[in-house]
């Protein structure tokens, strides 16, 4: 087999294991999309505040200490203590929940029936609201974030396609990790939204506020609940992201990165994220091969914006979108 060719599906596969992350965030945007008709700008902001506080949870950091330090003049940074991974992650998780009751109480429960553009509006500031005050809580400066998950070269892909091609194959472990987790939660969260009485309600609330309210559902505990989904999708995309690069607050930019995703799978489709996050991996780092080097390189920087423009003008709802059509 030639090695360019034997390059390019291992570029491809290497693409298929991004996408994998990328659609992790795009499915926190489906969910709330999917619920509320909220586009939610600030999900990568929720990944990046449930990473910290993981870390932070971890360490046995003590909440923001440079606040309190700066006060009372005291020296204080952690409790002497760190907790195992898996408490820390159900801790996370917990503050999760908690956030999104907040969220519903002090936020979502004063925009019921608002136009589509003051709620995006609103987590706008959302999203600057909780970037601010993770760095009071936890800290500006880069974490690492370690819960045990393999990382580097998987050694049996290598072997067996050194084997069978002569050339080894290098796919990160991570990325194999994060497949399977990310194909756990779509079947999870497609039964749960397809066949559930709360999943029912989800779709209902979504469609029509008022007709959802008069037939009782609540309102408010579904943008809980949904709220709460998110919560935990964006912790797990923290996690696998947090584990690759570090926690740092440019974790929070991975929602841009998934807003190609959206565009191509759809805004209300669950499998659409993943797909999406498939086509936008594997599309950046071919294109990336095979067009880059005649162009300068860099592509990946532009790639997935222009094949979504692309998609928004000659098929806007996406792969597996609903077509919406309004009288007018």
């Amino acid at each position: 087999m030639p090695d360019q060719l034997l390059y390019a599906i291992e570029a491809g596969l290497n693409g298929l294991m991004a996408g994998v992350l990328y659609a992790l965030v795009a499915l926190g945007f489906v969910l709330i999309f999917k619920a509320s008709g909220i586009f939610n700008y600030a999900q990568g902001v929720l990944a990046l505040f449930a990473a910290l506080t993981l870390v932070g949870f971890q360490n046995g950091q003590i909440p923001f200490a440079h606040l309190i330090n700066a006060i009372f003049g005291t020296d204080l940074h952690t409790f002497g203590w760190q907790l195992p991974a898996i408490v820390a992650i159900v801790l996370a998780a917990g503050v999760m929940v908690i956030l999104s009751i907040i969220i519903e109480r002090y936020v979502l429960k004063h925009l019921v029936n608002q136009a589509p553009i003051i709620l995006f509006m609103a987590t706008i500031g959302l999203a600057y609201f909780l970037e601010g005050l993770g760095d009071i809580m936890w800290g500006a400066d880069i974490k690492k974030l370690d819960v045990g998950l393999p990382q580097g070269i998987n050694e049996t892909i290598d072997t067996v396609t050194y084997n069978a091609f002569g050339y080894g194959f290098f796919i990160d472990n991570l990325d194999i990790v994060a497949s399977v987790v990310a194909a756990l939660l779509v079947i999870s969260l497609t039964i749960f939204s397809q066949y559930s009485k709360q999943g029912r309600a989800l779709r209902a609330v979504a469609d029509d506020h008022q007709a959802a309210l008069s037939v009782g559902i609540s309102l408010r505990f579904i943008w809980v609940l949904v709220w709460s989904i998110a919560g935990f999708v964006a912790l797990v995309a923290g996690i696998m992201w947090g584990s690759k690069s570090g926690v740092q607050f440019s974790l929070s930019l991975i929602a841009l990165k998934a807003l190609p995703v959206l565009m191509l799978g759809g805004f209300t489709s669950i499998p659409g994220a993943i797909v999406g996050g498939l086509i936008i991996g594997m599309g950046e780092k071919l294109f990336e091969f095979f067009v880059g080097p005649m162009i300068g390189g860099a592509t990946e920087n532009w790639f997935a914006y222009v094949l979504a423009l692309l998609f928004l003008v000659f098929r806007p709802q996406g792969l597996f979108g609903e077509k919406i059509i309004e009288r007018v």
